[in-house]
């Protein structure tokens, strides 16, 4: 695989006050034609992650044809698991709703922070979201006792519901969780099945993360996209011929980051698609997303 990259088409906007700072964890979905809604979270000023979406057209990308004024989700009640921030993963539609599965971001005092998936859903073809409940949809478990189970691509296979999230598998310091990629399932989207199998697991000691994965299914194959850090974020590419277990072939991802700019340091929270003949990568760089959602395009050549 080869990258083309087209640039930033979403950047962080200062006078809205739910996307401040950042624009990251992108996730596309088709409204018509060639029109795209990508749902990220941007930061508002207390540093605060919040949801929202941006239109726009994938022939002219860098033409944000409309941005939400205001989150479609915002912050949990005082004292949930998402009361400091939500961040999107993943939208499954299904029975005229949409099923928004979201980070929650919580803050902890012996680490730094709680990352656990919950689930919204939206009756309004997406424009609102209502949450499912007040309380996560991943709970701890004594084989996932730590309060980092997030991050989910969910597909919908016939009547089965399969999920790939990432788990941590403990804490080095209060400021340093480590996490892999597990896979669960479910009969309705709602109720998951954790046997805490590791589907991709890290490559050596240095690594501390793999996160946000990103899965396809292509000629029998599953395609998986994600995340590893040692240092800084690159964004990493496995197979599987199943989904559960997968080999991992990081050297064919195909991006890297760039000489010098927004995503000269590190390249993460990759999410591909296909529209018509085309296949395209929404990806986030430097800082987590701060300078905001960049396009790519997978080279025919």
């Amino acid at each position: 695989m080869r990258w083309i990259k087209k640039g930033l088409i979403i950047k962080p906007r200062p006078d809205l006050g739910w996307m401040v700072t950042h624009a990251m964890v992108p996730f596309a979905e088709k409204v018509t034609g060639d029109l795209f809604r990508v749902y990220f979270s941007g930061r508002d000023a207390l540093n605060r992650s919040l949801i929202g979406y941006a239109q726009i057209n994938i022939q002219r990308p860098k033409e944000v044809l409309y941005i939400t004024k205001k989150p479609i989700l915002g912050l949990g009640e005082l004292g949930c698991f998402d009361d400091n921030g939500v961040t999107p993963s993943w939208i499954v539609t299904h029975g005229g709703k949409k099923y928004l599965y979201y980070i929650g971001w919580n803050k902890c005092l012996t680490v730094r922070m709680g990352l656990v998936t919950g689930l919204a859903v939206s009756t309004d073809k997406g424009k609102t979201f209502k949450r499912f409940s007040r309380a996560p949809l991943l709970e701890r478990t004594d084989k996932e006792p730590f309060s980092i189970l997030t991050g989910p691509c969910v597909l919908k296979e016939g009547g089965l519901w399969r999920m790939w999230y990432v788990s941590a598998v403990g804490w080095v310091h209060r400021d340093l969780p480590r996490y892999n990629i597990k896979y669960a399932e479910s009969k309705e989207g709602l109720v998951w099945k954790r046997k805490g199998i590791v589907c991709i697991d890290f490559a050596s000691k240095d690594e501390a993360a793999l996160a946000r994965p990103c899965v396809l299914k292509e000629d029998e194959i599953y395609k998986m996209w994600y995340s590893y850090k040692g240092e800084r974020y690159r964004i990493g590419y496995a197979e599987s011929k199943d989904g559960i277990a997968w080999k991992r072939k990081d050297d064919l991802a195909g991006l890297d980051v760039s000489k010098d700019g927004w995503d000269s340091e590190m390249v993460e929270y990759a999410f591909v698609f296909n529209h018509k003949k085309d296949t395209y990568m929404l990806y986030n760089g430097n800082d987590y997303g701060k300078g905001g959602i960049g396009l790519a395009v997978l080279s025919k050549t």
